[in-house]
């Protein structure tokens, strides 16, 4: 994940300690008393990763609560992100003063069943993935940039924002990808200059997919 994010992201990924690092007070109650072993622990990764993130750009290890959406909710002049999925977890964090926003995402590299496709593929991206190389499952890496689009568009727009309401367009062979925002959710939104387009990175190794975009200061 390091690779696919400029240098002023600080990145964590996390290791065996951290699937059962301790949780700071603030941390601990967004946790209910249901909450299932796999929550808890893919929960304390992510906020080990996330103070280990702030530590590595000179601030101190805050707790990084979640808001009632399950949205992380990270200190006063930082923005950041954090995924996981099976035996995976990363957090990024960055100064406001560098970037408006940040997302990433982690999906295990498979077939998506054609249902799945249906719900997040626009038809031209259907067409577009089947006219790629065919040793990548093209529809994984469109479903992950979307995840990573949707965490760069919410913390600065603050609104919904669907699997069809980003038309994606892949460079396989730079590792790239830009997502042209719905012009209906641009007009929607209340906030100065939103994002219409949001480009990022990807790369396919070691069973997983990984994306990553950056929100660059106006």
């Amino acid at each position: 994940m390091r690779d696919i994010f400029p240098a002023t992201v600080a990145v964590a990924v996390a290791g065996s300690d951290d699937w059962l690092g301790a949780l700071l007070p603030a941390e601990q109650a967004c946790l209910g008393e249901r909450a299932v072993e796999t929550r808890r622990r893919d929960f304390a990764a992510g906020r080990s990763c996330a103070r280990r993130a702030m530590t590595d750009l000179g601030l101190p290890p805050t707790a990084v609560p979640a808001a009632p959406d399950r949205s992380p909710v990270w200190p006063a002049g930082v923005v950041g992100t954090i995924t996981h999925t099976t035996g995976y977890c990363a957090a990024a964090a960055a100064h406001t003063t560098d970037v408006r926003s940040v997302g990433m995402d982690a999906e295990q590299h498979h077939e998506i069943n054609p249902g799945v496709r249906r719900m997040v593929l626009l038809p031209e991206e259907e067409a577009l993935c089947a006219g790629l190389p065919g040793d990548t499952s093209w529809p994984v890496v469109v479903f992950s940039a979307k995840e990573t689009v949707y965490k760069v568009w919410y913390p600065v727009v603050g609104t919904w924002l669907g699997f069809f309401d980003a038309h994606l367009d892949i460079d396989p062979d730079a590792g790239t990808f830009t997502a042209r925002i719905a012009p209906a959710r641009l007009d929607e939104a209340s906030v100065e200059d939103p994002p219409a387009t949001v480009t990022g990175r990807f790369v396919v190794a070691d069973g997983l997919v990984r994306t990553a975009a950056v929100l660059p200061r106006r």
